[in-house]
């Protein structure tokens, strides 16, 4: 967290080290925030590259709305594995913390005034923290232990294609694949309630992909005024096929709706809601068999309502005339989850822009 606020504020201090005498280009309102992806189309020829850094936060475990603990999950929740040879009754490991850091690189060009193509890559950490249990029912936890993943995400191409623009306020629809560069068969060493330590396939929410083919859909709309701007995003991924593991990753559809504030030439705020919801996976890894709830399809997804704050600076001249620097801090405010499954507590989005 030190790191990502001395990164912005040194990003902040170049663009201001540029203002003086400055001549507003672009309005720091002028895009939705960090976090909302293809809010915006370019003019013929024009080109942008970005790059965000999103680090989300998830601890303790929800069913539906409602916390429990590691120990009720241990002592409780049926294993769907309970019968094979080895395996215990209930999830005798629950996870407690993780953390997901999302590098993400973008570029997109617009060959008309009507449609602007968009290609994004990423890069994926994963780190999740879990609690093993002695074999048997009770409570007496036999240690802790860490994994982690890293590496390639899948990799998303998508067009802008403009429906409406009147003045202000313009409409455009977003239309695209992603397709599955992602590893859906990452390994790592988990601690057992029979106090062995293989290298087994990670649970799916620490694979890097989805394995599949997923179409990505979305409409956005904005309209923006001299000191404020406003709009709204209805986006989906939809899961085309079963990967090749015989599994795929839910539906999801998220609802946004922002508003911003131009403080200065050079400086605007944001706010914004957020609806999520995500289907369970359908089907099953064989090779994801494990007594915790992240090896579970079906404690997977949910539904969630966020709230958000965002800050968006843009240079006016010189090296940094069109670069911007946005922030988004969100947390939940509603989660209603699949579970048991880990909740999240926060996620930070901080990312750069650079059109010409």
């Amino acid at each position: 967290m030190k790191f990502i606020i001395t990164a912005f504020y040194c990003c902040v201090s170049i663009v201001l080290c540029a203002q003086n005498n400055a001549t507003t280009v672009t309005s720091p309102n002028s895009h939705a925030p960090i976090g909302v992806m293809g809010d915006h189309l370019h003019n013929k020829g024009e080109v942008m590259f970005s790059y965000r850094f999103m680090r989300m936060n998830m601890n303790d475990n929800l069913i539906g709305n409602a916390e429990i603990s590691p120990n009720k999950i241990a002592t409780t929740v049926v294993n769907m594995f309970a019968g094979m040879e080895g395996m215990p009754p209930t999830l005798r490991v629950v996870p407690t913390n993780m953390a997901m850091n999302m590098h993400m690189l973008g570029v997109m060009y617009a060959p008309s005034d009507w449609i602007t193509l968009m290609g994004m890559g990423m890069y994926l950490q994963n780190d999740m923290d879990l609690i093993t249990y002695q074999a048997g029912s009770g409570t007496t936890e036999l240690g802790t232990f860490s994994t982690n993943t890293s590496g390639i995400g899948d990799f998303k191409l998508s067009a802008l294609v403009k429906l409406v623009k009147k003045g202000a306020s313009s409409i455009h629809l977003n239309v695209g694949i992603s397709l599955p560069t992602g590893s859906i068969t990452k390994t790592s060493e988990v601690l057992t309630p029979m106090n062995m330590k293989p290298t087994v396939r990670a649970p799916y929410p620490m694979q890097l992909g989805s394995g599949s083919f997923d179409f990505l859909s979305g409409i956005t709309y904005s309209r923006s005024y001299e000191n404020f701007g406003w709009g709204g995003q209805l986006s989906s991924t939809l899961s085309l096929a079963d990967n090749k593991e015989d599994y795929r990753f839910g539906n999801k559809l998220d609802v946004s709706a922002w508003a911003s504030y131009r403080i200065s030439s050079w400086l605007s705020t944001s706010i914004r809601p957020t609806l999520s919801t995500v289907g369970q996976i359908k089907g099953q890894d064989d090779d994801i068999m494990l007594p915790v709830q992240t090896a579970h399809p079906a404690f997977q997804g949910g539904e969630t309502i966020s709230l958000a704050l965002g800050m968006n600076v843009i240079g006016q001249t010189g090296f940094v005339k069109n670069q911007r620097v946005a922030l988004e801090y969100g947390m939940p405010i509603y989660q209603n989850l699949n579970g048991p499954q880990m909740k999240t507590t926060s996620v930070l989005t901080l990312g750069w822009q650079y059109a010409f």
